[in-house]
């Protein structure tokens, strides 16, 4: 059965989603799977954008037969050599032998290195600029290095004002029916989803990401075509300035995220209890969390989404709680920056996570300690150390 859907008068979605999927790339829980895109544009030549994961291929290569419908495919355009995105590039030659897979240089590189039949006798080599005619349509490519592996580009088609955009602007989600990001609640039910996938797989590389952003504010863009999650062809500016905000590694909003980690719970009694005494001084977008409880995905992009943070640690083995630890390696690993925090260490009989925490904070660019030192609960939060966590809640307001 062939599932392909019309997007414009001759550019069809065969994509298709996957819902088994529990992790992404083995670590990122998905609880909606994910979509996995592919674009088919029928011209005087055929154009197919990227192919899918193996999980999705028997539907893809269904879908692209179908719009085909006895044509050749003459160019297959590869903007990400990423195994979800290529692991049919294989299916796709031997189905269509004279097609020629269109890429540049480090593309065509990984294509042999992931494959091993005659990738250079169906090469087509491009470079930033280059322009590929299928006829009305004409196909130019932008090179976007370590957005976010050193071989991605984007393709851009003049004739409709489509970016096919690689996975920039994609987001985690299965896609059921409604194609469209404005056919969605989006910023309800997927804004989550879209940080979340932005800030963990991509997110690290901001730098590069405006540099991406700066070369097509110069394009007409009237559709972005990911290879992830919903199209776009409305509200596109909004989108991009999410872009522009995250790859600035600027607070999305201003808020304070509170993220702890808990043996028997007098920690988080401490952490409640600054919650609270924040709540009093005004603050009204408080999010608390566990760490051994809510997987790292969601409080990297909590930590990125709001403007200021307090970890607070038990002093695990005279180390640093291990899932407290593994989630500030993963902010440091992810460049977190420009953020107001507060540290807070609790023990019983040897205090360590505190200076341990605030070494790999200090480690961090623009990372802002409040005091520049945590502070220490020995067992319980008792009155002296209420007081303290009284100075912690007005300080990191200042």
């Amino acid at each position: 059965m062939q599932l392909a859907k019309k997007i414009t008068e001759d550019t069809y979605y065969v994509g298709y989603s996957d819902r088994r999927l529990e992790l992404f790339e083995n670590i990122y829980p998905i609880e909606r799977g994910v979509s996995y895109n592919s674009y088919l544009v029928l011209d005087e030549k055929t154009v197919l954008l990227d192919t899918v994961d193996h999980s999705v291929s028997r539907q893809f290569m269904e879908n692209v037969k179908g719009v085909l419908s006895g044509r050749c495919l003459d160019y297959l355009i590869v903007n990400h050599v990423e195994p979800d995105h290529c692991a049919t590039i294989e299916a796709v030659i031997n189905a269509y032998p004279e097609c020629k897979i269109v890429g540049n240089a480090k593309t065509l590189q990984f294509i042999a290195q992931f494959y091993d039949f005659d990738v250079s006798s169906h090469s087509m080599t491009v470079k930033e600029g280059d322009v590929l005619s299928s006829g009305k349509h004409s196909f130019s490519f932008v090179l976007a290095p370590m957005v976010h592996w050193p071989e991605v580009m984007v393709t851009y088609d003049s004739f409709t004002k489509v970016l096919f955009s690689a996975d920039a602007f994609g987001t985690f989600g299965s896609l059921s029916g409604n194609l469209f990001a404005d056919e969605l609640d989006f910023e309800k039910e997927w804004l989550d989803d879209a940080r979340r996938y932005y800030l963990n797989i991509v997110g690290k590389y901001g730098i590069q990401v405006m540099n991406l952003l700066k070369k097509a504010s110069s394009l007409e863009i009237g559709m972005i075509c990911p290879l992830h999650g919903p199209i776009w062809r409305k509200d596109i500016a909004w989108f991009i300035d999410k872009y522009k905000t995250w790859a600035q590694y600027e607070p999305e909003e201003d808020g304070i995220v509170i993220i702890y980690s808990s043996i028997y719970g007098n920690t988080e009694q401490a952490m409640m209890y600054l919650a609270l005494k924040l709540g009093d001084l005004g603050v009204r977008n408080i999010h608390m969390y566990d760490a051994s409880k809510t997987d790292a995905s969601v409080l990297l992009s909590e930590c990125f989404r709001y403007s200021k943070a307090v970890f607070a640690s038990v002093t695990y083995n005279l180390e640093i709680f291990p899932k407290m630890e593994s989630l500030l390696l993963d902010l440091k690993a992810h460049l977190y920056q420009k953020r107001r925090v507060g540290v807070v260490e609790c023990g019983t009989w040897a205090l360590q996570s505190g200076k341990k925490m605030t070494d790999i904070l200090k480690s961090m660019k623009d990372i802002e300690i409040v005091d520049g030192k945590a502070v220490s609960i020995l067992s319980n939060a008792k009155e002296s150390v209420q007081k303290e966590l009284d100075n912690l809640a007005e300080n990191l307001l200042k």
